[in-house]
């Protein structure tokens, strides 16, 4: 057991009680993307009362605490704290109830089913161990509450804003998500371990008209529809069998009633990538199908085009990566797995990106180990509630505690370590 996670032994007990109580009021009282005030309040006045240097605001709701500890390595570690527009059906006794408005102006639910507030929840309770066990490890711990993650801005927002600050920019990078899998897991993986995510709007233009007289109209719902099944054509025919790839239209919107031919179309679609040549060709066969199935149309104008989001891969540094392994192994010994590349996506390697150092992000299971086993059995884990579900709600037992384990396990590997440099080697 290394000395952050020797640490946390002793105090957990005592700790635990309250890390659930501001999991279930973060829980109860979620937030929409950039609108996390109150979360990052509760997260800046914890720092604070620790011992923390606290900036507050970075990124709009972003938040930073630091911690000086002598000579060492910076270690950043990374939380996120918003919620999803969507309805929770948990059945929990804590459940959200909360609407909110969003960016556009529309009346939402909003509830933490893809497990943020477990992430803000572990973020402070690695932090107070990291406060309370000073003598066990050297160097500057930078723990880092994040916003919009869910519309890939937070990130973003954060490092455009880092020099206005005055933060000192970290070492290497740590972060993790709760996911499912059997609850006391942790799962790693050296290189791309979660896909490019690219979303567009495009909207096609027509010409209206009657429904009765249909040689006076341009149809834009014909000319989305063709564009539509030509689309799933990109990963069946242009993408290599061995490259990964998924083209998902999720909105096809056009059109108030059944006998008028309406002005426009809007097709709503994401795709993911875990190659940025793939990626590359994927956006530019996707702007040549709908320009080109306008011209085949006789549009009026060209399709437009808006990006709704944007996330780069996640591609873990393998020599940072190897470390973390290495404490995972010796924290949770056959319980430390190594993972397959995911598709899901995030903007947590945005910090890394920018600042051009290493970068290690994991996952810790948060689902029952026996429901877990039995679908595994089963050739039913695809039925499991997962990240985004309205039924999604990772067991905390053992899973707060394994993610506080797993936070301090990988940050140990470099506060606890000689002498680090930056690309994670010893000196």
């Amino acid at each position: 057991m290394n000395p952050l996670t020797a640490a946390l032994e002793p105090a957990f007990a005592q700790l635990a009680p309250r890390l659930l109580e501001i999991y279930q009021d973060l829980h109860q009282h979620p937030e929409l993307s950039m609108q996390e005030h109150r979360t990052a309040g509760i997260a800046a006045d914890y720092l604070d009362k620790l011992g923390y240097s606290v900036t507050r605001g970075v990124g709009v709701t972003g938040v930073v605490g630091l911690l000086r500890n002598g000579d060492g390595p910076t270690v950043m570690l990374r939380a996120d704290m918003d919620a999803l527009p969507m309805a929770e059906d948990t059945g929990l006794p804590y459940a959200s109830t909360v609407t909110a408005t969003d960016a556009d102006g529309q009346t939402v639910s909003v509830a933490h089913s893809c497990g943020h507030d477990l992430h803000v929840t572990w973020g402070l309770g690695a932090a107070q161990v990291l406060a309370n066990a000073r003598n066990a490890w050297r160097g500057t711990v930078m723990i880092v509450f994040q916003p919009g993650e869910e519309t890939a801005e937070g990130a973003s927002a954060m490092v455009g804003d880092w020099e206005r600050t005055g933060l000192p920019k970290a070492d290497v990078v740590l972060g993790q998500h709760v996911m499912v899998g059997a609850a006391g897991t942790v799962s790693y993986r050296p290189g791309v371990i979660l896909s490019a995510a690219d979303s567009l709007k495009v909207k096609l233009f027509g010409r209206g008209s009657h429904g009765s007289q249909p040689q006076t109209s341009i149809d834009p719902v014909v000319m989305a529809a063709a564009t539509v099944m030509r689309l799933q054509t990109i990963v069946s025919r242009e993408v290599a069998p061995l490259d990964s790839a998924v083209l998902t239209i999720g909105s096809l919107q056009a059109g108030t009633k059944e006998n008028i031919i309406p002005d426009d179309a809007t097709i709503k679609l994401n795709m993911r990538t875990y190659d940025e040549g793939v990626r590359t060709h994927m956006l530019q066969a996707v702007k040549r199908i709908c320009c080109a199935e306008c011209d085949a149309s006789n549009a009026p104008r060209p399709p437009e085009f808006t990006t709704l989001s944007s996330y780069p891969m996640t591609d873990n540094d393998r020599d940072a990566t190897a470390r973390v392994a290495e404490a995972f192994h010796a924290q949770f010994g056959d319980n430390a797995l190594e993972s397959k590349p995911m598709a899901a996506s995030e903007d947590f390697s945005v910090f890394g990106r920018t600042w051009g150092v290493p970068y290690v992000f994991w996952f810790v299971g948060g689902t029952d180990p026996q429901v877990h086993a039995k679908a595994k059995a089963e050739g039913t884990l695809n039925t499991l509630p997962s990240n985004h579900s309205p039924r999604f709600a990772p067991v905390l037992e053992p899973t707060l505690k394994v993610g506080l384990q797993a936070m301090l396990s990988a940050a140990s590997a470099w506060l606890c370590a000689p002498v680090a440099d930056a690309r994670g080697g010893a000196a």
